[in-house]
């Protein structure tokens, strides 16, 4: 089955429907929500760069390993994942297509999902176990 290839003429007819309209508002609202919930977390960052700056290990262990900061940190770490995931999903869209287009998405999710979880299992490591 030949696919029509997608041309101004067809871009330009509001009547022509290409891509999935659900999944593009979804990836839409969650790269507006994730990156709103930065903004707000950016507070909780800066407190622990200045409270930390000069530190040694001790005091780092000490403020990240309290609960009220540390669970947080968590929480962060994951939405800054998605987020992060959704932005380089934008520009691989742009430069591939087909099976390769697959294959980059899948290690996309991948390398995101590896980062959260180093993320994630480094801070409750300190929260839990000290």
């Amino acid at each position: 089955m030949r696919e029509t290839p997608i041309t101004k003429t067809i871009i330009a007819d509001p009547r022509s429907h290409y891509g999935n309209g659900p999944a593009s508002t979804r990836h839409f609202i969650t790269q507006r929500v994730t990156g709103l919930v930065n903004v707000v977390f950016l507070g909780l960052l800066l407190f622990l760069v200045v409270r930390l700056a000069g530190q040694d290990r001790t005091d780092l262990v000490a403020v990240i390993g309290n609960m009220v900061v540390g669970l947080p940190l968590m929480v962060l770490i994951a939405i800054v994942a998605v987020h992060m995931r959704n932005g380089m999903r934008d520009t691989l869209e742009d430069y591939f297509a087909g099976r390769m287009y697959r294959l980059v998405m899948g290690l996309n999710t991948f390398f995101c999902l590896v980062v959260a979880l180093a993320g994630i299992g480094a801070v409750a490591k300190i929260v839990f176990w000290g």
